[in-house]
């Protein structure tokens, strides 16, 4: 099936094709036109799905059509859970709708000036891709009006909901049309989810699509096992000197620890850079910018970039910190393999952490397989759950050794995402620069 079937605006057909796209993915097939008729929905999809064609193509197709209604506020209102993410939709927007006749977008994120977007949105706009906490601040300003808002889309609407913004969300959606259509995309309909959308969707269509094996087939995953902070630290190091790698994103579980991550691999002489919420909109644009530029070889991050990250040339993820949630391991991988090319995923655990593997093992109903890196083999053997995979069948870097005897960690009780530095690492022989 091609784009133009779907019944959309011939100037967002085009846009799609010069953007590379010819045929529609499952969710946008089932979306885009049930979003035409003017049908609430509730989605179900996971990352790299083209979620977010689906809602916008049809929104971008309405635009071409000017408003029954007079006002300034957009006609399309996107909430997002993090910057990232509504960066990455807002360029998307701009993509589709380059050749839709004055066309506005304006991004209502936090970290950028207030003053700035206060100047945007008091002009005409046509679409607003918002974080809640951001909107929120204009909202009480009275610098937005919703009077001829005609689709709300919650994007990712589970995720918000972890980071706590419900009662943000809620907020805005009293502040809309009662006539508006809402759009949710998650990826479980479920729980808290399910609850909120029986609240804000009338008589909402419900389409679920499960994610293709030849998609998950794109990402090799591996498990590597430390036997303590300074083992990993040294797994690390030899991952990131793979010539096979060309950017890697590392992932750890707290804003520290990425910066102190980043600190020490620039001191081993890797082109790394840390990303995470506590830093200013500018620099996380910059931060961003060199990794699409390819400055940047390594972006240790935080779950900030597990969403809404979309750089072809990722072709490795590595879990430094195993992921609170299985969910999350899902977005986390979905940073590589994007586009139909393949990607790597490479995660290190404690022995430990074995019920949280098996966790995600449950979750995306694949085994991960365990490697061994010669010379780098984990001293203990952790104790296997019932159900968890035990696949050591070589991990590119040679054959695959055993265990010895298992030991414990002592009565380490902080996480190793929190540790300042890799602990004492072994002389080594001159050290390859990626600096360039």
């Amino acid at each position: 099936m091609a784009f133009a079937q779907l019944g959309l605006n011939p100037s967002v057909v085009k846009a799609v094709e010069a953007s590379g796209y010819t045929e529609p993915t499952a969710v946008q097939i089932q979306a885009i036109p049930a979003t035409l008729q003017g049908a609430d929905l509730l989605v179900s999809s996971q990352t790299g799905s083209g979620k977010t064609a689906a809602f916008m193509l049809p929104c971008l197709h309405r635009l071409d059509q000017p408003s029954a209604l007079p006002g300034r506020g957009p006609r399309i209102l996107v909430l997002t859970p993090t910057r990232e993410l509504a960066q990455q939709v807002t360029r998307a927007a701009e993509t589709y709708g380059k050749f839709l006749k004055r066309l506005r977008v304006v991004a209502a994120v936090g970290g950028a000036p207030l003053h700035v977007q206060a100047k945007l949105l008091s002009q005409p706009v046509d679409i607003v891709v918002a974080t809640p906490g951001r909107l929120i601040d204009h909202l009480q300003r009275g610098r937005v009006d919703f009077s001829r808002l005609e689709t709300l889309i919650l994007d990712e609407a589970d995720r918000m909901l972890d980071m706590g913004f419900i009662d943000d969300i809620e907020a805005i959606i009293a502040r809309t049309p009662a006539t508006r259509q809402t759009l949710l995309f998650s990826a479980t309909l479920e729980g808290v989810v399910g609850r909120l959308a029986q609240r804000v969707t009338k008589n909402a269509r419900r389409i679920e699509i499960e994610t293709a094996p030849e998609l998950k087939g794109k990402i090799e995953q591996r498990l590597h096992f430390a036997d303590d902070f300074s083992h990993k630290s040294r797994l690390l190091d030899h991952l990131l000197r793979d010539v096979e790698l060309t950017q890697a994103v590392v992932f750890t579980s707290t804003k520290k620890s990425a910066d102190d991550l980043a600190v020490q691999l620039r001191g081993e002489g890797f082109a790394a850079e840390a990303l995470h919420g506590d830093m200013s909109q500018r620099d996380r644009n910059r931060t961003l910018q060199g990794l699409r530029q390819g400055r940047t070889r390594v972006l240790v991050a935080t779950d900030v970039a597990a969403r809404g990250l979309d750089v072809p040339g990722i072709s490795h993820v590595i879990n430094f910190d195993l992921p609170r949630q299985a969910e999350d391991y899902v977005h986390r991988i979905g940073r590589t393999g994007r586009a139909g090319r393949e990607g790597i995923a490479i995660s290190l655990a404690a022995h430990f952490e074995k019920r949280q593997i098996r966790d995600i093992e449950r979750y995306t109903a694949q085994s991960i397989r365990i490697g061994v890196i010669p010379g780098l083999e984990p001293k203990s053997r952790p104790a296997r759950p019932e159900g968890f995979a035990d696949k050591r069948r070589g991990n590119g870097h040679g054959k695959s050794g055993g265990y010895g005897a298992r030991s414990g960690f002592g009565d380490r009780k902080a996480a190793w995402g929190d540790k300042p530095g890799f602990g004492k690492r072994p002389a080594k022989a001159a050290r390859r620069s990626y600096a360039g």
